[in-house]
């Protein structure tokens, strides 16, 4: 959960590492450091803080020349943040020197044994120990970097993608990955390494992304070499075509990006759809769908596995599905569902779902249920990324760059793409009339114009906002559809705000939550007119009753829920099943402009990072 930038080739590393590693910035932000290689030895600056204190330190203090460099933005998981486990890091001799995302979960016998043999570390953490290991081979085996690298990793267990450089070698950078990801651009003679494109995108469109457990030579004047780090056979670069441009990076003259990415989402969602929603001639086309309809179609099940933001819209997705398809689903955080010995067979589809498509526990969650004979289908945002190469077939959500760390346009992007699935799969299974899946086709359309409807809200909700920023707890509560957005709203608040909050399903509010209800406590309640209204009329009842504060996202032109409610969002009316597109719009409002008021880093919310590549 840290980003890599590195750099070697005829232009001057340091300004495109910066930049690099302000725009990797989103995947971790409690330290950074960079190193340069200007010819003689390496200049090194590392600190605690934001890339614009290592911008501020290394200009200070080091030379900034030299055409050979590398750079990290880090989120701890070994040793606190601060300058010392900064990285990038030095082997004891200072020739080695190191940047790292992943976790080394054998260091501390590896660290044990190299102390015996007398080398010394200043940081307390992995990664330091790795860059030694990697010099005591070199040494003890008498053979090149490359070979050092290769050798040094068939003794660690654990996660990493890394980038090393010998001031022996000035014209190679060495790179490796497991499990967290990696991608080389491909310059003329420069080279590009980074832990995503964002980095490079304006100096190349052509990138190969290493597979696990492979590692590249990259040297000037030279092709990359690519080798398995298990067996050494020779592996060949599947040289992509980024699809990524550099505005689709940058903020677009939003003020945050998490503000300009829930502006997005009308056309991330039209985006996703494109192509694939056919209403005119009644008629959805996938092709990893279409390629494995059987799959589908004669599955006992289909279990549903994601983590964080992803899994709430996996939750939505399970009542499409038996609602619309009549398929049994199953929704299991990939954390757990990884650890817990899971029943899963070859008549079991596993839809795996992750923003990054790099999700370590995830990742995880999909070889289990390969091995067990599952059929197993990605959604994911990222072409290229390892849950895109790891499945069996997939779709991509085409939401573009997300560079918040706090989900927005993914959630919606997501559900649309689940919604095609389930809306394709009940029209071969026949559940839906001809009527009722034409209906579905025609709203679903209609969504973005919707959506864009209920940005309009956004001043209102500012004022709502400023009401509720110095609360220290609230509740979201919705039945049925919206449960799941109950979920993701709180989640929303809790990752931005660092307002404690909690979503339930309404009904369950008499069971154990409504004693935390008194006038302090404001509850975001979903109350649609489809569905469960009435029930859900009935438990706001209840909590006005005991002088909680009522904010209610609402349909067009209701009047039962204003009446009673403190607050009231309109959305656009829609199908229930598509409720979720709509009513998460003004959650995610609602979230931001408290944030904001209550001067949280909205884009960088302590402590998280955007791409979960660790367990």
């Amino acid at each position: 959960m840290c980003g890599i930038v590195g750099y070697i080739g005829h232009r001057e590393a340091y300004p495109i590492i910066i930049k690099g590693l302000e725009r990797l910035e989103y995947r971790g932000y409690d330290s950074a450091g960079v190193a340069l290689f200007d010819g003689d030895k390496i200049n090194l600056a590392k600190t605690k803080g934001k890339v614009s204190d290592l911008k501020k330190k290394s200009e200070d203090t080091i030379s900034t020349k030299g055409s050979i460099g590398i750079g990290h933005t880090r989120w701890a998981t070994h040793g606190v943040p601060n300058d010392v486990n900064s990285h990038p890091h030095y082997s004891n001799s200072g020739e080695l020197v190191i940047i790292h995302n992943g976790i080394i979960e054998n260091y501390e016998s590896i660290k044990t044994e190299l102390i015996k043999r007398g080398y010394t570390f200043e940081s307390d953490t992995d990664t330091e120990v790795l860059i030694n290991l990697i010099e005591e081979v070199q040494k003890k085996e008498n053979v090149k970097l490359g070979k050092a690298v290769q050798l040094a990793l068939n003794e660690v267990v654990g996660a990493y993608a890394i980038a090393v450089f010998d001031i022996k070698k000035p014209d190679e950078i060495v790179v490796a990955k497991l499990g967290s990801p990696l991608a080389i651009g491909m310059g003329d003679n420069e080279f590009f390494v980074a832990s995503d494109a964002s980095p490079f995108i304006e100096f190349t469109n052509n990138a190969v992304y290493l597979e696990d457990e492979e590692m590249a030579i990259i040297r000037l004047g030279k092709e990359i070499k690519l080798r398995k780090i298990k067996n050494d056979a020779v592996a060949y670069p599947n040289i992509l075509e980024l699809q990524m441009n550099l505005e689709e990076i940058e903020k677009g003259g939003y003020d945050h990006f998490m503000l300009k990415e829930i502006y997005e989402q009308p056309r991330a969602i039209l985006d996703t759809y494109r192509g694939r929603l056919l209403a005119d001639q009644k008629l959805i086309k996938m092709a990893g769908i279409d390629e494995h309809l059987d799959k589908f179609v004669n599955a006992n099940r289909i279990i549903i596995v994601a983590c964080g933001t992803s899994w709430h819209a996996g939750l939505v997705a399970e009542y499409i599905f038996e609602d619309l398809a009549r398929i049994p689903v199953e929704v299991e955080y990939a954390s757990e569902f990884r650890y817990r010995n899971p029943v899963i067979t070859d008549k079991d589809v596993l839809i795996a779902i992750s923003q990054s498509g790099e999700t370590a526990d995830t990742l995880a969650a999909i070889k289990l249920a390969k091995e067990n004979g599952a059929f197993v289908f990605g959604v994911c945002n990222v072409v290229g990324s390892s849950i895109a190469r790891e499945t069996n077939a997939g779709a991509y959500t085409h939401a573009g760059p997300e560079i918040g760390v706090a989900s927005t346009k993914a959630f919606t992007t997501q559900i649309t793409v689940l919604s095609l699935i389930a809306l394709k799969l009940a029209q071969e299974k026949g559940s839906l009339t001809d009527e009722q899946f034409t209906s579905f086709l025609t709203e679903l359309e209609y969504i973005p114009t919707k959506v864009e409807v209920a940005l309009q809200s956004n001043d209102a909700i500012e004022k709502i906002a400023e009401v509720y920023k110095d609360s220290p707890n609230c509740l979201y509560l919705g039945r049925g559809y919206n449960f799941p957005v109950a979920l993701e709203g709180a989640l929303k608040l809790k990752e931005i705000s660092y307002i404690h909050a909690e979503g339930y399903p309404a009904a369950e509010m008499k069971h154990g939550p409504i004693a935390l209800i008194d006038e302090s406590m404001p509850v975001i309640v979903i109350a649609t007119n489809k569905g469960h209204y009435e029930k859900v009329v009935s438990n706001i009842q209840e909590i006005k009753s005991r002088k909680g504060k009522i904010i209610a996202v609402v349909t067009e032109g209701d009047v039962q829920v204003k009446e009673l409610a403190d607050h009231v969002i309109e959305v656009p009316e829609t199908l229930e099943a598509l409720t979720p597109l709509l009513t998460t719009i003004p959650l995610q409002l609602l979230s931001y402009h408290i944030a904001l008021m209550r001067g949280c880093n909205v884009d960088q919310p302590r402590n998280l990072a955007k791409s979960v590549t660790v367990e």
